[in-house]
């Protein structure tokens, strides 16, 4: 209540401003913080994927709301999931893949068209940060596997161990069946919706009080993959994008489906060309259930949340059960996207 009595009074004083211009006094002072001066424009703002990120939204707020760059939100946004060993999809304590090894993937994007990348990273507990090292030290955008590591401990990461017992005894379970099977019918995904245990990787993008653009992308992909197995997660265009200009997208689910389609670049180009952040994120959607047929696309899911320049936020999904988590002036919340299927 507190939070949004002080909106509203924020707001009063904006609309105060513009009158007083108008007539040609002085608007409101501008040193006020920034998160109260943009409240009305919609900025600043983060939006990721999933309701249990709500916590890494609100890790990436606090940047925000003290006019930190949406770059530097994104990036202690995402270490929440990272280091939380009961997230068994996003780096620590996530499931290995089928050798029983934890490998991670991640990459940034920022306001300039800059960005980092890394792919099959081991025993890197942020490897958020190594995509950003990657975009800011090197000449490169993606770095691999035994080079990934060999870069990231010569700028001073340390090596952990990614693989909790948890996650540990949930690989010695699945070797018994050794099932694999990436997509997931309709009966699985409505109990794991029910149970909140659909969350995967992380995708978060924001726009800063400056009217900047970024985002981050991280996890430590399908559970029991194939060895060397790599998603749309860290691949730019595919599980991220962002042009300053238009809006940036981030994107979950079955990876490969998302990489075919280069998910987030059609996004934005769908906002580019005047879209909303929900209707562009729909027509990934569409796309995606297009190109593989009706019912083999009731087996799959993934999911889209985008921003635009003006602070507009949206998600959309192919499947129900997809949800996603905002936190701006007006607080923090969770929304139910919709859904095609």
């Amino acid at each position: 209540m507190l939070i949004r009595r002080k909106f509203l009074q924020q707001g009063i004083l904006g609309s105060l401003g513009v009158l007083l211009a108008r007539k040609g006094a002085a608007a409101v002072p501008a040193t006020e913080p920034a998160a109260a001066r943009n409240a009305e424009a919609g900025k600043p703002i983060v939006i990721s994927t999933w309701a249990p990120n709500a916590k890494a939204n609100a890790a990436a707020w606090k940047v925000l709301a003290a006019n930190g760059s949406a770059l530097d939100a994104c990036e202690q946004g995402v270490w929440v999931p990272e280091a939380d060993p009961n997230d068994t999809s996003v780096g620590y304590g996530g499931y290995p893949d089928r050798d029983g090894r934890v490998t991670v993937d991640a990459c940034v994007m920022d306001e300039n068209g800059n960005c980092g990348a890394v792919m099959c990273l081991e025993h890197i507990l942020h490897p958020v940060s190594v995509a950003r090292k990657v975009m800011e030290k090197t000449p490169h955008v993606q770095l691999v596997g035994a080079g990934a590591l060999q870069f990231a401990l010569s700028q001073g990461f340390e090596k952990v161990n990614l693989l909790t017992p948890e996650s540990e005894k949930a690989w010695k379970n699945w070797l018994k069946t050794s099932k694999y099977d990436p997509m997931i019918t309709v009966e699985e995904r409505t109990q794991k919706s029910k149970k909140m245990l659909n969350h995967d990787t992380i995708g978060m993008v924001a726009l800063d009080g400056k009217g900047n653009l970024s985002g981050a992308c991280s996890t430590s992909g399908m559970a029991f993959k194939m060895a060397g197995r790599v998603g749309d997660s860290p691949i730019i265009g595919a599980g991220l994008f962002v042009d300053n200009e238009v809006g940036a997208a981030s994107c979950t689910g079955v990876g490969e489906e998302i990489v075919k389609i280069c998910g987030a670049h059609v996004i934005v180009e769908m906002m580019r060309n005047g879209l909303s952040p929900e209707e562009a994120c729909k027509k990934a959607c569409e796309r995606i259930i297009k190109r593989n047929g009706l019912e083999k696309s009731k087996n799959l899911q993934a999911g889209f949340v985008a921003v635009n320049k003006a602070g507009e936020v949206g998600g959309y999904s192919v499947a129900a059960g997809f949800n996603y988590a905002v936190h701006d002036a007006n607080g923090a919340r969770i929304i139910d996207a919709k859904h095609v299927l």
